[in-house]
């Protein structure tokens, strides 16, 4: 009885690892990472929410670790938030590759 609970303890462990992962965009999009180089230090915009976006990820990281305690409402906000500004963030950069791929 104790090998079966050990098998069904595994798939467990290994889903609450992979939602506790950080999800930092240069690690998630390393195709990327010259043109997020490219507009954080050529657009304000897009620096800033790179950085808010950072902020928010590291919060919602602290949260999910236990480091820090939240209600569940606040950790979904920022989830939100996080998925908001990646969108922006993504949009920009493929629209930044788009334009040097034109040579625009």
């Amino acid at each position: 009885m104790a090998d079966s609970g050990e098998e069904l303890s595994t798939p467990t462990t290994e889903a609450v690892c992979m939602s506790l992962e950080k999800h930092d965009l240069i690690h998630e999009m390393p195709e990327a990472k010259e043109a997020i180089h490219q507009l954080k230090t050529s657009n304000n915009h897009f620096a800033k929410l790179f950085e808010e976006y950072h902020e928010v990820d590291h919060a919602v990281h602290r949260f999910e670790t236990g480091a820090e305690n939240c209600s569940d409402e606040h950790l979904e906000n920022l989830k939100k938030q996080r998925l908001s500004l990646k969108d922006q963030l993504v949009g920009m950069i493929r629209e930044y590759e788009s334009s040097e791929l034109s040579g625009s």
